[in-house]
């Protein structure tokens, strides 16, 4: 039935790697079974084979999709089905995309989409370098135009050494989570985060990856002679087309190149579109295909821009390859937050603002590999004013999503540990102007905000963006790309980190390929970029802020035995609410005894405090404590002291005169003080309040004495009444 069923075993890094074609998935282009260990994921391509009318850019779409039932779970939520992509599915997604998209031909406009789907998840293996490699095997077979294979790796750094593809538990011990994607020629990907690690560390990790794949490309080049299927013709190049270029040059090389010139980005986009419709006039006043022309027009710009860094050294804005734009950094611009920074950088501007919270805040994410809760979130938005424009406002996109991570990856591991600072940090960042790296601004805001926050950083954290032009003759590294730079540069090179190291990288390469050379240069650049930025940075502020703002909580945090945790929770949390609203604090209780309580007032921490030490607290004989009168009875009065507890003041221990009423003395509410001098056989306390100053709370036993205890047999010889327990009355025997 399977007669076109192939299989390929790898082996890769002590475990087999397993691709299989011809058995699901049979009428896509090209479908493969990906499966590490127990982790198993379809990967499936299907492209388009007529071009739509009109379209002038390559329509990828990847999409990566964990199933619940690959982990033995079913749905939350009350439709209890997979619903929108995840922020983790959508980040994967963007993961797979990045390498695979430099290696379609220039000039296919076919619509491609790629999907990938969790089958199963072992919770060691990561599907995210499995999806990645059966996609890049997938396509590979499918016989749609693609310079593959890729191959894929995530790179762990543990004691010294690097590990490939830690699994969950050697993740936790790694200094480093690295991920990178390339063809045998380099790389065309990488997305890490690190705990501060050298340069030449984290090209290592990259070198290590690129070669450990080396094996999976092989492979799926191994499977692709058995299994692909015929490939897709490609038109070849079209004279008139290049004529056409040829005269676009013509016509508009110059005045191209003087509006890119102008150094101020809306009045140098202003002049290069003036430009480009004076080419498209001419152009239709000679009868050309006008529409051939708008792509034509782009990479006309692409050469000016590329030509002009390598034959002189300057940029756009007049910079030489190095320079970082001017820098303006300002901390506390927002009087109600907790913590808000603007960072300024050229064109590029992010306000970024911090508000810390307590555990309640956490974000609980629900993973296949199971629920956990997160305690730093970082989120950027980039609205379409930030580049003067009109645009959809609405839920964060793919984009934004990505970008916030990236900057997310490059703070969180000089967070303080949550034992040291048990706050929730959210960090929102508004990119108010946008001319390049916008996420590296954001980086630089949010470590900003934070130290203004009062939240103690390990380490200020910069980042900066590195661009890359390569042509045959040479190339040029770019510090701190601009917009342009960017679309029409060979590379997106961001590197974050401290003066200590390096804690976030990612690399998104356009063209099929660059050197470690070129790698290493970048490195070099942005490390002395960073260290500028760094020292911008600290000119506003260099540390946490002694003081916190006074809107921000304060987190008080207590320890109570674990067996007095039910006492302050109480039946169905009815303690730990009064508390919550009496006091109008918020309070967090842990397993292990940890009690955090926050509040903005100082008062109503310290009423809390007060309430659940007096839960927990255990009376002590010959201790003197407030109390109130609960309760009256015929023998005694019930006395609430140390918060929740109870004790007896029997009517001999209310005074040291003869009482004949309990009322007589003590009425409900009273407010009085009391002395433990005992405890009964139930364990109950005993209470005396004649032996202490009711005005000053002195203890004044030695003054009144002590009652005598009564000797054995004394008083038998009077009537005895039983008093029943709920009401005091006599039980008398009944007569016959």
């Amino acid at each position: 039935m399977f007669d076109n069923y192939f299989r390929k075993d790898i082996a890769w890094g002590g475990q087999i790697l397993t691709l299989e074609t011809g058995k699901v998935a049979r009428q896509a282009d090209g479908a493969v079974m990906a499966r590490l260990g127990d982790t198993i994921v379809l990967c499936t391509v299907v492209g388009a084979r007529n071009v739509k009318p009109g379209q002038d850019f390559f329509p990828l779409t990847v999409n990566y999709q964990e199933k619940a039932f690959a982990a033995g779970k079913i749905p939350g939520g009350f439709f209890k089905r997979e619903g929108r992509p995840s922020e983790s599915e959508t980040l994967i997604s963007r993961l797979i995309d990045r390498p695979l998209r430099p290696l379609f031909p220039e000039g296919f406009r076919n619509e491609v989409q790629v999907i990938a789907t969790v089958l199963s998840h072992d919770l060691e293996n990561d599907p995210d370098i499995v999806a990645l490699v059966g996609c890049s095997a997938a396509l590979t077979l499918s016989g749609i135009p693609f310079f593959g294979p890729v191959g894929g790796a995530r790179v762990g750094y543990i004691d010294g050494q690097y590990v490939l593809n830690p699994t969950a538990a050697q993740r936790k011990l790694s200094d480093l989570d690295l991920v990178v994607a390339g063809t045998a020629e380099g790389v065309l990907m990488v997305e890490s985060e690190a705990k501060e690690l050298s340069e030449d560390v984290m090209l290592g990790a990259v070198e290590f990856g690129h070669k450990q794949f080396q094996a999976v490309i092989e492979g799926i080049i191994s499977l692709a002679e058995v299994a692909a299927k015929e490939p897709w013709a490609v038109g070849e190049a079209d004279p008139a087309v290049a004529a056409l270029k040829a005269r676009i040059a013509e016509l508009g090389t110059a005045s191209v190149g003087e509006a890119y010139k102008i150094t101020e980005k809306l009045a140098r986009q202003k002049a290069v579109g003036e430009a480009k419709k004076a080419i498209v006039a001419a152009l239709e006043a000679e009868g050309a295909d006008v529409g051939a022309a708008k792509g034509l027009l782009k990479e006309l710009e692409a050469d000016v821009v590329r030509n002009a860094i390598l034959d002189t050294g300057l940029r756009i804005d007049g910079r030489d390859t190095k320079t970082v734009r001017p820098i303006l950094a300002e901390v506390g611009v927002l009087p109600r937050a907790h913590g808000s920074a603007l960072f300024t950088r050229g064109e590029t501007q992010s306000l970024c603002v911090a508000t810390l919270g307590t555990g309640q805040d956490e974000q609980v994410i629900d993973a296949l590999a199971g629920e956990y809760r997160e305690n730093f979130m970082l989120h950027y938005n980039f609205p379409p004013y930030s580049v003067n424009e009109t645009g959809r406002m609405g839920s964060p996109g793919r984009r934004e999503i990505g970008h916030g991570k990236l900057a997310w990856r490059a703070i969180h591991p000089v967070l303080p540990e949550k034992e040291k600072f048990p706050y929730t940090m959210r960090i929102v960042s508004e990119i108010t102007e946008s001319n390049g790296s916008s996420s590296m601004a954001t980086v630089c805001g949010t470590s900003l905000s934070l130290m203004d926050s009062g939240c103690p950083l390990l380490r200020p954290v910069a980042g900066i963006a590195m661009g890359l032009i390569k042509e045959d003759r040479g190339f040029a590294v770019l510090s701190d790309i601009l917009g342009d730079e960017d679309h029409l540069g060979d590379m997106d090179f961001k590197v974050a980190g401290t003066e200590a190291g390096i804690t976030a990288l990612q690399m998104d390469i356009k063209i099929t390929s660059i050197t470690f050379d070129i790698m290493k240069t970048a490195l070099g650049q942005a490390k002395d970029g960073r260290f500028h930025i760094l020292g911008e940075m600290a000119k506003a502020i260099s540390g946490a802020r002694g003081e916190m703002a006074a809107t921000a909580p304060r987190i008080t945090v207590i320890n109570v035995p674990k067996d007095k945790i039910r006492e302050v929770i109480g039946t169905g949390g009815k303690v730990i609410r009064e508390i919550v609203e009496q006091t109008g604090t918020k309070i967090d209780i842990e397993d292990d005894g940890t009690i955090k309580i926050a509040s903005t007032s100082p008062e109503a921490t310290q009423a809390a405090i007060d309430r659940i030490k007096g839960i927990t607290a255990e009376a002590e004989i010959g201790t003197i404590y407030n109390g109130k009168v609960v309760k009256t009875a015929e023998f005694g009065a019930f006395v609430n002291f140390l918060g929740a507890k109870d004790g007896l003041v029997h009517i001999s221990e209310l005074s040291n005169e003869r009482v004949n009423k309990t009322t007589d003395v003590v009425k409900d509410g009273d407010a009085v003080k009391v002395k433990v001098i005992g405890f009964d056989d139930r364990g109950k306390v005993k209470l005396s309040m004649r032996v202490v100053d009711q005005a000053t709370g002195a203890d004044i036993t030695e003054q009144v004495g002590e009652r005598r205890p009564r000797e054995a047999g004394e008083g038998e010889d009077r009537p005895r009444r039983d008093r029943d327990d709920r009401g005091g009355r006599d039980r008398r025997p009944r007569r016959d």
